[in-house]
């Protein structure tokens, strides 16, 4: 009985000094530095700035630096190809024309225009050339096969949202770090899902995730997702600058994690706008070169 007793005595005086404070101590911990500005706005005033700067695109027009990347996550290798020069134009609804030029040389690569649709893809220096929709059916072993036409109109610039889409914004705050600095900051974000809702059913299905900086409003990172909930394209945005004509990325990195497949496209030009013919939407295809169908 005498050792029960001590016990609860030593347990009642232990209480009342956990609770007074007295049993603990202090360490500093790095203090993130917090951006100059955050904005704040409501969901409807994001989406309607999204909608708007869609609606107010009609075409545009870009040189670029493509540098492409096929990685073997199970071999832990990663095959890097020689960066070439790109020549971009779109037109909306869904006109694009992406033309590859060899360094210095100039020499055309590849040519692929589409009409939104279909499309032809020319290598003439393989003698080759393809055809087929823009709709991937059939997935091929080759990555660059399910490379479509729609990827690049849709990393190029961020879609408004459909009548049908319903959506829903977070707010977050990341925690990094800056090596070089030796510090860590702060970045207030905002991440607006956009979802769609099955046909017969409650179940709301991921069409795309858009995540925006909250010192700028502008959008960093944009995730597509397919018809079975797999991410299939992430599109970063970075180091936004004033071209001609608007404030644009000058660098935009698309992954394509389930094809295991990368591009980096350095921005040195972008014009927007501007009046596109049809012609500059037309591949020839040379003359006695096979084409290939594609689905």
């Amino acid at each position: 009985m005498k050792l029960r007793s001590r016990k609860a005595a030593g347990a009642a005086l232990t209480l009342p000094l956990l609770l007074s404070g007295c049993l603990f101590s202090t360490r500093r911990l790095p203090v993130p530095k917090a951006p100059l500005v955050t904005q704040t706005v409501s969901a409807d005033a994001l989406v309607s700035r999204l909608n708007d700067r869609w609606t107010a695109l009609e075409s545009l027009t870009a040189k670029v630096e493509i540098q492409a990347s096929v990685l073997k996550s199970k071999e832990g290798t990663a095959t890097d190809y020689t960066t070439i020069n790109g020549r971009i134009v779109m037109r909306k609804p869904g006109q694009l024309r992406v033309v590859g030029l060899a360094p210095l040389l100039d020499t055309r690569i590849f040519d692929m225009a589409s009409d939104g649709k279909t499309f032809t893809l020319s290598i003439p220096l393989k003698n080759k050339a393809f055809r087929g929709s823009n709709a991937l059916k059939k997935k091929s072993a080759n990555q660059f096969e399910n490379l479509r036409p729609s990827v690049f109109f849709d990393a190029m610039m961020v879609r408004g949202l459909e009548p049908e889409d319903e959506y829903m914004v977070t707010a977050e705050t990341l925690t990094m770090e800056d090596a070089a600095k030796k510090h860590l900051y702060s970045v207030p974000e905002y991440i607006l899902s956009i979802m769609r809702r099955k046909p017969g059913t409650q179940e709301l299905a991921p069409v795309r995730v858009v995540r925006f900086h909250r010192d700028d409003l502008l959008p960093y990172q944009q995730d597509s997702y397919d018809s079975e909930g797999n991410l299939e394209t992430q599109v970063t945005y970075s180091n936004y600058q004033d071209f001609d004509t608007s404030r644009y990325p000058s660098k935009i990195v698309i992954k394509r994690p389930l094809d295991e497949l990368q591009l980096v496209m350095t921005v040195d030009k972008e014009v927007e706008n501007l009046k596109l013919t049809d012609e500059q939407f037309l591949v020839k295809v040379p003359e006695g070169t096979p084409v290939q169908e594609l689905e």
